[in-house]
C-alpha cells in the first residue's frame, strides 16, 4: 500500500492551493482520510479528516478556509485551501487509515504519505 501526495507549492498569502493523495495496493477499504502538517520547529498536528460516512473535522485555525473531500472510486482525497496565510506554511502529509490485503490475511493500519511542501508567502 502506498500513499502518494501531490499539489504543494509556493504561493502568496490570499492564494489557494489543491492537494491531492491517492492510495494504491491490495486496498480493501479505506477508512479515515486526513491531512497533518508539520512547520519548521513544531509538532506535527492534525488539519483535517474525513471518514467513510463523509463526517469531517477541522483544526480550528483552518476552518472556513481549509476543505476536505475525498474520491472513494479514485481512493483519493484532497484538500483545497483558500486563504492561505504565512502561518499554514509546512510539510502537509497525507493519512489513511485503510484496510488491505496480504496473502490470506486482512489487515487494518495507519499509512503516511511522502508529505508535500506548503509554503505561503506575506
Amino acid at each position: 500500500v502506498q500513499l502518494q501526495a501531490s499539489g504543494g507549492g509556493l504561493v502568496q498569502a490570499g492564494g489557494s492551493l489543491r492537494l491531492s493523495c491517492a492510495a494504491s495496493g491490495s486496498i480493501v477499504n479505506i477508512n479515515a482520510m486526513g491531512w497533518y502538517r508539520q512547520a519548521p520547529g513544531k509538532q506535527r498536528e492534525l488539519v483535517a479528516t474525513i471518514t467513510n460516512s463523509i463526517t469531517t473535522n477541522y483544526v480550528d485555525s483552518v476552518k472556513g478556509r481549509f476543505t476536505i473531500s475525498r474520491d472513494n472510486l479514485k481512493n483519493t482525497v484532497y484538500l483545497q485551501m483558500n486563504g492561505l496565510k504565512p502561518e499554514d506554511t509546512a510539510v502537509y502529509y497525507c493519512n489513511s487509515r485503510l484496510t488491505y490485503r496480504e496473502g490470506i490475511g486482512y489487515y487494518t493500519n495507519d499509512f503516511w504519505g511522502q508529505g508535500t511542501l506548503v509554503t505561503v508567502s506575506s
